[in-house]
């Protein structure tokens, strides 16, 4: 039987840390955290041996929302038959009326009731049902401390970092470039609040996909031949509120939203 390792620190341990970039990811400790979260295999490490990928397996933490596909998705939901669910809404700041529990996501309501259906004033995609589900289910309701961080400061982010990057600010960046009524559209569409310029950005954005999970967009306009920036911070909390997994699937599903949305507009990024 494989041995299973659900940390990518460990799982980088296996390979041969020289950053060859043969399997695609730009370093070494990247692809041990594809491996880990499902989206590689370790066999696509063109160094390891066969010997070692058959003693070795990543399993994907469910809890932490690894897998958003419709059979992790039926696990949540089964959970969810289980608990408490007007003591849940209690917690994490959702609304309880009649056995449903109802929050708001981006300013539309999203429900569930005990029997795990889901009821949305939006389109239930993958990316929104996972954390929804992990934050009812496992989230401490803390108060959010209006302390920002990045990704790689919460618990477990560092090795997820340079892949957020890539999933989650870099194509967002891309978007804010093209597209610049992006910031008022999140404002309009996505109820997003510009707050004080943080470290000293042009354009400082808090939005709250969950109650309890607010998320921070800066961006920094081209200026005396430096490029434009863009960085995503998350509340201190984050970690404690929603596992960080689910925190990445909330910041790579907005990527994917805000693109989706720009080229609605004619605008391509």
């Amino acid at each position: 039987m494989k041995r299973k390792i659900t940390n990518p620190l460990e799982m980088f341990q296996l390979l041969e840390k020289s950053n060859c970039k043969r399997c695609g990811e730009k370093t070494c400790l990247a692809f041990a955290s594809a491996v880990v979260m499902g989206k590689r295999k370790l066999q696509e490490c063109p160094q390891l041996s066969p010997e070692i990928v058959a003693q070795f397996s990543a399993e994907p933490d469910y809890r932490q929302g690894n897998e958003p596909g419709s059979e992790y998705i039926e696990k949540l939901k089964s959970e969810i038959t289980r608990i408490d669910l007007a003591a849940a809404a209690a917690r994490v700041g959702a609304s309880f009326s009649e056995g449903i529990l109802t929050l708001k996501i981006l300013g539309k309501d999203y429900s569930v009731d005990s029997k795990g259906n889901i009821y949305a004033d939006i389109h239930i995609n993958p990316w929104i049902v996972v954390p929804f589900l992990n934050y009812i289910l496992y989230g401490q309701g803390l108060p959010v401390a209006h302390k920002w961080v990045s990704l790689r400061e919460l618990k477990q982010g560092r090795a997820q970092y340079q892949m957020f990057q890539r999933q989650c600010e870099e194509p967002m960046k891309r978007v804010a470039d093209s597209y610049p009524d992006l910031f008022n559209d999140i404002v309009e569409v996505f109820r997003g609040k510009k707050v004080s310029k943080h470290l000293d950005s042009d354009i400082s954005i808090v939005l709250y996909p969950l109650p309890k999970v607010p998320i921070m967009i800066c961006y920094w306009l081209a200026d005396d031949g430096l490029d434009s920036n863009l960085q995503v911070f998350f509340d201190e909390t984050a970690d404690r509120n929603l596992a960080t997994e689910s925190v990445f699937t909330l910041g790579t599903g907005l990527a994917t939203m805000f693109k989706k949305f720009a080229m609605r507009h004619g605008v391509a990024a």
